[in-house]
């Protein structure tokens, strides 16, 4: 999952209270870890904890090798934002060279946008965060329990 500006920006002021790259990422996959995911129409999706809600849009990625995606970006010398979506996933602002080093071999989805120097591979098909925003009303209920204020925790 990669971030717009804006959504990076809600989820410092709303998860991570940190501006660190990898701590952003962090905390959104502990919010992803917990949260449902719901439709909203045909290419937009939300994932929800009943309180908050991640808007998400799919991205057009391939899926290739790790010696694959070596050759697509071997040109590339400068520093991207570089994410790995995985169980252990992290997220490094580094050059993609060394950042696919530490990543191990096997076949991932891969997404470049060269203009705005973001690079994703994961198991998973790449998304696109729009914001992270209270949740709805519709969206507050998680496992059949109802939420009926969005500052209220759910039981575990």
């Amino acid at each position: 999952m990669l971030l717009t500006d804006h959504a990076k920006e809600r989820v410092i002021k709303r998860l991570s209270k940190n501006r660190k790259l990898n701590r952003v990422y962090s905390s959104l996959f502990k919010f992803l870890r917990n949260a449902e995911k719901m439709q909203i129409h045909e290419n937009v999706f939300a994932f929800t904890d009943g309180r908050k809600s991640l808007v998400c849009v799919p991205l057009r990625g391939a899926k290739l090798t790790v010696g694959e995606i070596r050759e697509e970006v071997k040109e590339i010398g400068e520093a991207y934002e570089c994410v790995f979506w995985d169980e252990g996933g992290f997220a490094k602002l580094t050059g993609p060279h060394r950042f696919l080093s530490e990543i191990p071999e096997g076949n991932y989805y891969f997404y470049i946008n060269r203009r705005k120097k973001v690079l994703y591979i994961g198991k998973e098909p790449p998304l696109l965060a729009i914001t992270l925003r209270p949740a709805k009303r519709k969206e507050r209920t998680i496992n059949g329990a109802v939420c009926k204020s969005p500052r209220k925790v759910l039981p575990e």
